[in-house]
């Protein structure tokens, strides 16, 4: 008999490659991926019959419809085209202007024609930046099975603590001052946070109401510092404009406003991607997500871990408004918030609460207020449609039986396991395998 210990058979690379195949072909994860997607596409058709019935050339032609059909369907396609080619003409500019513009910049080296050509692309990323750290931050509740919905008031808080210490601080070098702006901003929306999440913990009071609740007070508070210790000189209820030092640069000279903040956002998102991921709390997390009896049985503690969900999430909104008031205005104002904590709900639910679906969520957002304004100014469509296609994707994320009953294809589908011949192959084929790979491993054969 042999006396070196058996070695467990090593899983070969093609098992491996198999098992990545069926997590990425699996009916749940195709579901992810393609739910948003179609919702996102069916949000655009149906705010399409919303332009096309509010155009009043286009009805006019479908009032002859039986005269001159063919004239009722150009009219409403250029209407159409119209608003939807200046949407995205907004939000990211026109392509033969951004290569003209490279082309002047090589050859004369003047930037004028650059700037403006890449401004509206920039303007997006810009409006989608807030969005995204926001965004985290509501999806990490998700995860957690809390509805943070005080995002809206955390992300006022962080903005106010942000910007105190942005112009009351006068000395320090901006290696030092960026840094403590920013981690004054999380303080405050994570001091805005945890008296909900405390009252969850021990008390059992629902997030909803607690969150809520803290918005109207986070509103009157703000109003009252506005008006009065935090007031600028002048008649406007404003803060002082932050430190040069406090400021995130920006890659551009004005008018382009694409600032650190943008890059900063990406860094959180991998940040919270490997806390939950790769980290014991953020498997915690998951864990009383999924299932707070089971979880609590195992010995993860609840109270502490609701506490720390809704502080990492209030910190992660004050963050936010921290670098919108470090990278973009420089002062906060009355209403300063603008319902960012609001919308990101709905990034985080397009986002599937993952933390790279909230970033592709969030630049679409960014992407749709941004053109919105050209959109109305060429097509004189209401900014107000954006809200109306952004609630219709959200229906579509938040009602899924309602996509699949739409697209009725084979990917939302159960697979139906074979039956009678075909079932029998595969199990002596399956039975074959194994007895081959056992036969083959390190060990399996006596000495």
């Amino acid at each position: 008999m042999s006396t070196e210990p058996e070695k467990q058979p090593q899983q070969k690379p093609k098992a491996q490659a198999e098992g990545v195949a069926n997590i990425l072909t699996s009916r749940s994860t195709r579901e992810a991926i393609l739910i948003p997607i179609l919702a996102v596409f069916t949000g655009l058709i149906i705010g399409a019959i919303v332009i096309i019935v509010t155009n009043v050339n286009a009805l006019a032609a479908w009032g002859n419809f039986f005269r001159d059909p063919l004239k009722a369907i150009t009219a409403s396609w250029d209407a159409i085209v119209l608003a939807y080619g200046a949407l995205f003409t907004g939000a990211l500019g026109s392509p033969s202007a951004i290569i003209a513009g490279f082309r002047e910049w090589f050859s004369t080296g003047n930037s004028a024609a650059l700037i403006q050509a890449i401004y509206p692309i920039t303007e997006s990323l810009t409006a989608s930046t807030p969005y995204i750290i926001a965004g985290l931050a509501l999806a990490v509740g998700f995860i957690a099975g809390l509805f943070n919905i005080g995002a809206e008031g955390q992300f006022l808080m962080g903005a106010l603590f942000s910007a105190y210490i942005g112009y009351s601080i006068t000395t320090l070098p901006g290696i030092i001052h960026i840094p403590l702006t920013m981690l004054a901003g999380i303080a405050g929306g994570a001091l805005w946070a945890f008296l909900p999440g405390f009252l969850k913990a021990k008390v059992g009071a629902h997030e909803v109401v607690t969150t809520i609740m803290m918005n109207y007070v986070s509103y009157s508070l703000s109003n009252w510092l506005l008006n009065g210790p935090m007031k600028a000189p002048g008649y406007r209820p404003v803060t002082p404009v932050i430190e040069n030092s406090a400021m995130l640069p920006r890659f551009f000279p004005s008018p382009l406003r694409f600032n650190w903040g943008f890059f900063i956002a990406l860094a959180i998102a991998l940040l919270v991607f490997f806390l939950i991921f790769k980290t014991t709390l953020g498997f915690e997390i998951r864990a009383v997500g999924y299932n707070p009896d089971a979880s609590k049985y195992a010995g993860i503690n609840i109270v502490n871990n609701t506490v720390v969900v809704m502080l990492i999430s209030g910190g992660l909104a004050g963050l936010a408004g921290a670098v919108q008031v470090m990278g973009v205005d420089h002062w906060v104002s009355s209403g300063y918030s603008s319902g960012y904590g609001f919308n990101s709900i709905a990034v985080a639910l397009l986002g599937n609460s993952h933390p790279f679906g909230v970033v592709l969520a969030a630049i679409l957002f960014g992407v749709l207020t941004s053109g919105a304004t050209r959109m109305q100014s060429i097509a004189t469509i209401p900014i107000s449609m954006i809200s109306v296609i952004q609630g219709l994707i959200i229906v579509f994320v938040a009602a899924p039986a309602i996509i699949r009953t739409l697209f009725r294809t084979q990917i939302f589908e159960k697979k139906k396991p074979p039956t009678g011949p075909e079932a029998e192959s595969q199990e002596s084929a399956s039975v074959k395998t194994e007895s081959e790979s056992q036969a083959s491993a390190p060990g399996s054969s006596k000495s």
